[in-house]
């Protein structure tokens, strides 16, 4: 089993920027592939960004590239996403997930067997 923990949303002004914590226990691993997923009210829930174990792959929604980056920490087991420049649209609930299964960069919901339990990003004009 995996724990995960996210932390750091809160209500920001359109362009500036958050930093979102997602801490991880239990059967932790640096080769599980970890994603960022978000769902805003009234939609299905979707990808933000992944990135792989060590060497720090990664990939990104075209909605947030170049505005936000995910990183990790393995030492800490934690997964960050700083969102910079951030517009209303990307208010939502953002959840982490880890695939313990696959250690490739994925897109796929289906993919990752492990979730937080969300936390609130809200971006007011």
């Amino acid at each position: 089993q995996v724990q995960l923990v996210e932390s750091g949303g809160g209500l920001v002004q359109a362009g500036g920027s958050l930093r979102l914590s997602c801490a991880a226990s239990g059967r932790t691993s640096s080769y599980y592939t970890m994603g960022w997923f978000r769902q805003a009210p009234g939609k299905k829930r979707e990808f933000v960004g992944t990135i792989k174990s060590y060497g720090g792959s990664t990939d990104y929604a075209n909605s947030v590239k170049g505005r936000f980056t995910v990183s990790r920490d393995n030492a800490k087991n934690t997964v960050f996403l700083q969102m910079n420049s951030l517009k209303t649209e990307d208010t939502a609930v953002y959840y982490c997930a880890a695939a313990t299964y696959t250690y490739r960069l994925s897109r796929t919901e289906d993919d990752y067997n492990y979730w937080g339990q969300g936390t609130q990003v809200t971006v007011s004009s």
